[in-house]
Parts: C-alpha cells; structure tokens; sequence
C-alpha cells in the first residue's frame, strides 16, 4: 500500500467516533499506569530547561603546567575539568545529564537540549500558541490560491523576463 493511502485509510479511521474514543482511553490507561502527568513532564523538562551545569562539572581559572612532558596539546593552556561525583549530583541536575562517557581525550558529558526542554514548556503552559488557519476572514472557507502559468514562446520578447 502506498503512504498517502496508508495516512488516507489512518485519517478515515480516527474520524470514526468509536476509534477515536478507544485510543483516548488507550492512552489515558497507559498514561495513569505509569503515572505520567502534564505536572511530571513539565517537572522533567524544568529540570533539563533549568540546569545549570556547574553543578555537575568543575573547572578552574588557572592553567595547567603545559612545559611538562606530559602536557598536551601543543603547549595550549589547559584548564582543569573535572566532573562532580555522581553521589554529590543534585537529582535535577543528574535528570538533565544526557550521557557521560570515557573517550581517548578525557571524559565527557553531556546535558539534554535546553533550548527544546524550554520551548516544550512554554508551548505546554501556553506561552507559545501555534496557529492553524482553517477558516478564512468570518469563518468562511479559505479560497483557494489561484496562480495563473503563462506559457513563454521562443519568438515572444524576453525583455520581461531578465533570467531568459
């Protein structure tokens, strides 16, 4: 089956009333099992959109020694960073950290996108609207845009036309 009418035959599916209220109640009996609230989402995403990560990480103001021989890279100034550990992290700062793992250059982490965890929230609290036009001016329907193609012919004058 092709995927328009895969999304036509879907589309006629949820207009039916009994499949529509049978996958609401699917879905609120899933949600209450495992209790998932719109207060715990907009917890969590608060705990990512509101992290700091100095709370997780350290580093310092002053240089390492770069002239040893064990400096690296390239006689650079290298900041010391370490991580907090794990059993000092606050819960909301721990919820916020994506992944930690050990690479050839030191250990890295890694926090959950703060730009989305706030544009989550602010669309879930109502902060940002998204609009969808489905009517035109009073509530009429929207009028089609009409867009007429003139046909160029080999002998019309090109004048008109600056990329010809």
């Amino acid at each position: 089956m092709k995927s328009a009418t895969v999304n036509r035959k879907a589309f006629e599916l949820l207009e039916n009333g009994k499949i529509a209220a049978r996958i609401a109640h699917l879905q609120a009996k899933t949600a209450e099992k495992h209790e998932i609230t719109k207060d715990r989402i907009v917890a969590e995403l608060a705990k990512i959109a509101f992290a700091d990560i100095r709370q997780a990480v350290k580093w310092g103001s002053t240089p390492l020694d770069t002239t040893s021989e064990n400096a690296s890279p390239n006689g650079l100034n290298i900041y010391p960073v370490a991580l907090v550990p794990s059993e000092l992290i606050a819960d909301d700062i721990a919820a916020a950290v994506s992944e930690v793992s050990l690479t050839q250059s030191g250990v890295k982490i890694r926090m959950y996108d703060k730009k989305s965890a706030l544009v989550d929230l602010a669309k879930m609290l109502g902060f940002m609207v998204e609009k969808h036009e489905h009517t035109g001016k009073d509530g009429e329907k929207l009028a089609p845009t009409v867009i007429q193609l003139v046909p160029v012919s080999a002998t019309n004058d090109h004048s008109a036309n600056p990329s010809a």
